[in-house]
């Protein structure tokens, strides 16, 4: 029924829908005709002009008259081909709208066709509403066979599935006895081609072994020259006795022809020459006997030197820290560093570490000092050492390169101080004009001419006093 009332609402719609296209045909046409009489006339107004203009002078006037024609006959043109054009659009417009008309139209009559079938339908499912309610009563008098029924096919499903389970295990148990009897035919098959490798391989040693017999008969018969039957008699062998290892019997004869040939022919000076290696064994001895008391004569002295090279080195130790931490402090106007032993319980195996704290650091190792700080340090440690053991000439070599002016003046006293307290010359290569300052002396070389070298020596002291005296 529902479906009935929308078709029925679709077929009034769509009749609107008719009727309105309708109406728009119509007013379409209407405007065609009216776009046809304005063609007509504009075009009847082009024929006019056309003809003014072929019955107009050539004056002046009238040829401004002519421009004035053409330009409105081809204005009149232009309106004439646009209301064409527009005339062209509408019947084209008009023609869509037949075609429209038509599409509404034949879905209108499927509309009418589905409203009769939608009314077949219904009569249908009224009939079988009906033979369902007579079936849902008859269904209802008998219950009871319905459940008997199902019972029974419930129990033949249930035997069915128990038949199907035992013919499943039956296949099941058929798959595996093929599989195994494919598998005992495979290994059967292995057996038999191992069988026949093993005859072939032992046909072929047994005629190795007949072959190497044949061998051995021949070569005893050559060696000894006698026959196979009777070479046991010769080898004092017991023939009910088991036969030895054969491999321990070659290996024995073997040995037995190496000692023989190395054995060789027969030394008639061997006496001789057993007392003159017995002599000779004596004199080696005595070496021996002379070389270990050598070593252990140069093992003491070793101790010795060790021991008094532990206690010098130690001593040493002692006044080298000593001058270099006094000296470490006068270089840095304050600060402490030390010298310590480490790697190693003896000295002479151990290693050297310098620790040292300028003023208002914490102590560390000479590695994370800066530059400046390092070059003060090791500067401090060096105439430590000159000072504990001078010698006459020191060389330093841009010393003061990483110094700053104020630690440059330092290292220039502590200069002054070495040279006070030591006989050593110090000769300084620099370029620092504070350290040349602070000199005695000045040597340098300087070109005069291009590619003449001259050495020039300046007495700093002889210079000071003849700026004195004058």
């Amino acid at each position: 029924r529902r479906a009935a009332a929308d078709a029925r609402q679709t077929l009034s719609s769509l009749e609107a829908k008719a009727r309105q296209a309708q109406g728009e045909e119509n007013r379409l046409a209407a405007s065609l005709e009216a776009a046809e009489a304005r063609a007509e006339a504009t075009a009847k107004e082009r024929d006019d002009a056309e003809t003014e203009r072929q019955h107009v002078s050539t004056g002046a006037q009238e040829a401004e008259a002519r421009d004035r024609l053409l330009s409105a006959a081809r204005q009149k043109r232009q309106a004439a081909e646009a209301a064409r054009n527009a005339a062209e659009a509408e019947r084209r417009a008009a023609y869509g709208r037949s075609r429209r008309l038509e599409r509404l139209a034949a879905e209108l009559a499927d509309w009418r066709s589905r409203l009769g079938g939608a009314d077949g339908h219904h009569a249908d499912l009224a009939s079988r509403l009906e033979e369902a309610t007579k079936e849902r009563d008859t269904l209802a008098e008998a219950p009871s066979e319905t459940i008997i029924e199902r019972r029974r096919l419930n129990s033949e499903a249930e035997a069915a599935d128990a038949a199907e389970e035992a013919a499943r295990d039956a296949r099941v148990a058929a798959e595996n006895a093929e599989r195994a009897a494919d598998k005992d035919a495979r290994t059967a098959l292995a057996a038999l081609s191992e069988a026949r490798e093993n005859a072939a391989r032992i046909e072929e040693r047994l005629e190795a072994a007949r072959t190497r017999l044949a061998t051995v008969e021949r070569d005893l018969v050559d060696l000894l020259d006698v026959r196979p039957e009777e070479a046991h008699r010769l080898a004092e062998l017991d023939l009910s006795a088991p036969m030895p290892d054969r491999a321990e019997s070659e290996a024995r004869l073997d040995k037995l022809k190496v000692e023989r040939e190395r054995l060789g022919g027969v030394n008639l000076c061997a006496e001789d020459e057993l007392a003159e290696i017995e002599e000779r064994r004596g004199t080696m001895l005595a070496e021996r006997d002379d070389l270990l008391a050598a070593i252990e004569t140069l093992r003491v002295g070793i101790r010795e030197l060790n021991k008094e090279a532990r206690e010098r080195l130690l001593a040493s130790f002692d006044t080298v820290n000593a001058e270099f931490q006094r000296l470490f402090t006068h270089l840095f106007n304050g600060g402490e560093a030390s010298l310590q032993l480490t790697e190693a319980e003896d000295p002479l195996d151990a290693g050297l570490d310098i620790i040292a704290r300028p003023p208002g650091k914490k102590p560390q190792v000479l590695s994370l000092l800066s530059g400046g700080e390092q070059t003060l340090t090791a500067t401090a440690l060096i105439f430590a050492v000159f000072l504990t053991n001078p010698a006459p000439i020191c060389v330093l070599d841009e010393i003061d390169a990483p110094l700053d002016d104020a630690n440059v003046e330092r290292f220039c006293a502590l200069l002054d101080e070495m040279t006070r307290v030591t006989d050593t010359r110090f000769m300084i290569i620099t370029h620092n004009p504070i350290t040349m300052a602070r000199m005695h002396r000045l040597y340098g070389v300087t070109m005069v001419e291009k590619g003449v070298s001259q050495l020039v020596s300046v007495n700093l002291e002889a210079a000071e006093e003849l700026r004195e005296s004058a």
